[in-house]
């Protein structure tokens, strides 16, 4: 079973104003206090799964690629330590498309990144300047050119279905976006997050969100292009050539273990979820008094574990085995979902016929949050 690796480094030049991640803007950074911590977080994390094999590791935040490339280096090697590798590991950092962050590509490669995933989030100067975003299409443009270079695997996220996004505009875009040459592109739509700034501008009716049914017209066309492309989607929002997707996002979609260091960052490991401290100075307390960063650790029954386990593996493409996720948490099938609602949605076109899977269908996908809803029993998670 796979086993990864997730840091988090909660620092960014500025916050964008869709963005609920945790992620701060501080004018300094104690480099130094930043790399002891981690270290500690990653030996406590270590000291409780050391021995397995590491299919993959996750530098995302926040911006990671402000991080030094030495500061990498050292956690990486950390990490080998700690852990086996597996042989092929992926190891990604999410970056953004600034040209002193691009400068860092070569020594990033250098230091044992073989996966980036830049945050352009659109193609046109305008969507950037409503987005937040520090850089314009031409600087992103500029920074995925270079990615290439010294990467072989790139990835690239685009936000769309923002208001008064058409399909036409779209269409150009993803085209565009398409012809870039990268084997995986994370697909978004713009999604109204509680406590963000764009919360706070709908809310005073500074601008409309795109309603859902345009937004569902773009979530189609969006497959029918990349589908076209030789890019399918793999899950709801990502999409890759065979071969390209992330593995390590597909630990979190299979449900497999993972461990989840540094300010806010989730793990599922052993059949507990830990959530450390959100904010970057609590984070660092914490690691001093008590040599982790854990705020909060706590088991997980079989059930909760179960409905977890399908509500992230209905969003693959590949779709979940029943009959494999009873036998893993020791349920029946008649557990996890009803019968007769499987029934009728599969005669509806939203479920796939096949018997061996559960798989949402294309015309089911758009749909998902409801259908789980309907086909999970209501008192799967509790224990």
């Amino acid at each position: 079973m796979a086993f990864a690796l997730y840091i988090h480094w909660p620092f960014c030049l500025a916050k964008c104003p869709y963005c609920d991640f945790n992620s701060h803007v501080r004018e300094r950074t104690d480099m130094a206090a930043w790399q002891a911590a981690l270290l500690a977080d990653m030996a406590h994390e270590a000291a409780l799964t050391g021995g397995r094999e590491l299919t993959s590791i996750f530098f995302g935040g926040g911006t990671p690629s402000l991080m030094p490339p030495a500061l990498v280096a050292v956690l990486i090697e950390a990490a080998s330590r700690h852990w086996t590798f597996a042989p092929g590991i992926e190891i990604t950092l999410e970056a953004n498309p600034s040209s002193v962050e691009a400068a860092n590509f070569a020594a990033l490669a250098g230091v044992g990144i073989n996966r980036v995933s830049l945050g352009l989030q659109a193609l046109d100067d305008a969507a950037l300047t409503f987005l937040g975003r520090l850089h314009n299409a031409s600087e992103g443009l500029a920074a995925l050119e270079v990615a290439q270079r010294h990467f072989a695997r790139v990835s690239f996220d685009l936000i769309y279905a923002r208001p008064d996004h058409t399909p036409a505009l779209w269409e150009a875009e993803l085209t565009r976006a398409l012809a870039l040459g990268t084997g995986h592109l994370s697909l978004y739509q713009l999604t109204i997050e509680p406590g963000t700034r764009f919360a706070t501008l709908v809310r005073e009716g500074r601008f409309t969100p795109l309603d859902d049914d345009a937004a569902g017209d773009l979530f189609a066309l969006t497959r029918e292009m990349t589908n076209a492309a030789g890019l399918p989607a793999y899950e709801i929002s990502n999409h890759a050539r065979i071969g390209e997707e992330s593995r390590h996002n597909l630990t979190y979609w299979r449900y497999q273990d993972y461990a989840g260091i540094g300010p806010g960052a989730h793990g599922r490991r052993g059949g507990f979820a830990t959530v450390r401290h959100k904010k970057p100075e609590n984070f660092l307390k914490a690691v001093s008094a008590q040599a982790h960063g854990i705020a909060e650790i706590r088991e997980l029954g079989i059930r909760e574990q179960a409905s977890e386990a399908l509500l992230m593996g209905l969003r693959l493409a590949e779709g979940i085995s029943t009959a494999a996720l009873a036998a893993r948490f020791g349920l029946a099938e008649t557990d996890l979902i009803h019968p007769a609602k499987r029934a009728f949605y599969t005669a509806q076109g939203l479920l796939s016929p096949r018997t061996d899977r559960l798989i949402v269908t294309e015309a089911g996908m758009p749909l998902l949050d409801g259908l789980l809803g309907e086909l999970v029993p209501a008192g799967l998670a509790l224990a």
